[in-house]
């Protein structure tokens, strides 16, 4: 794996503007490449663990690439138990990001249940803050963001600047849809989330998701209820 060179902030902004026009019509293996010959060691990938769509490609672009996952200490056991099977079974190395404290630690500061009372500081406590840190010794970060989600993900850029993180910020399947998500998994057996097929669209904290309704969107089994649509990662 290929170490890149030192760049600025104002760097990898100019680089990823230019990416993001050079690359927005590009196949997603082909986005990955280019991730994989420009940041070699400083380029990882995010995953839930909803599916293992996005670390299958990049592991074609980059064997040995690092996927990140947070283990928020509130996920499904199927999800844990996903993260396990990709990190046995596919040509990535899986690395697993906690939150400063425990559940139990947070609920004796906080309170019990701080995701039902406020839905926002759980989620930077246990997924945006280990995150920042995380990707401290990275310049790029993949993920598996699809336009065809929700409506705020609709104008997600293929490559774009983190501009708080100071990071390249990549989703080679943007322009995907549902079906190509279908077709490439069943093409190359990619693991997915078996709770993909109990009615969960998308899978996050056990607390915080259920199972979607005909004619949802695939985010809105995630904080039902409660006006909140992302976790704050991507915002």
């Amino acid at each position: 794996m290929t170490t890149a060179p030192h760049r600025t902030a104002q760097d990898l902004q100019r680089l990823a503007e230019q990416a993001g026009r050079d690359l927005e019509e590009a196949p997603a293996l082909d986005v990955l490449r280019w991730a994989a010959d420009t940041f070699g060691s400083r380029f990882c990938v995010t995953s839930s663990m909803e599916d293992a769509v996005v670390a299958h490609l990049a592991s074609r672009a980059m064997p040995g690439v690092d996927v990140v996952f947070l283990d928020t200490g509130y996920h499904f056991p199927e999800t844990i138990g996903t993260r396990d099977a990709v990190d046995a079974v596919m040509d990535v190395n899986v690395i697993t990001l906690t939150p400063v404290q425990t559940v139990a630690e947070q609920d004796a500061q906080y309170g019990a249940k701080l995701h039902d009372r406020d839905p926002d500081l759980c989620c930077a406590l246990r997924k945006v803050a280990p995150l920042e840190a995380g990707l401290r010794d990275y310049d790029a970060w993949a993920t598996g963001l699809r336009r065809d989600e929700s409506p705020t993900r609709a104008g997600t850029p293929v490559v774009g600047f983190d501009a708080r993180r100071g990071k390249v910020k990549i989703a080679p399947i943007a322009r995907w849809t549902q079906e190509d998500v279908e077709t490439y998994v069943a093409e190359h057996g990619v693991l997915t989330n078996p709770l993909l097929m109990d009615g969960y669209a998308s899978v996050g904290c056990a607390p915080c998701t259920r199972r979607v309704l005909e004619g949802e969107d695939a985010r809105s089994g995630r904080w039902a209820g409660l006006g909140k649509t992302e976790c704050g990662i991507h915002l």
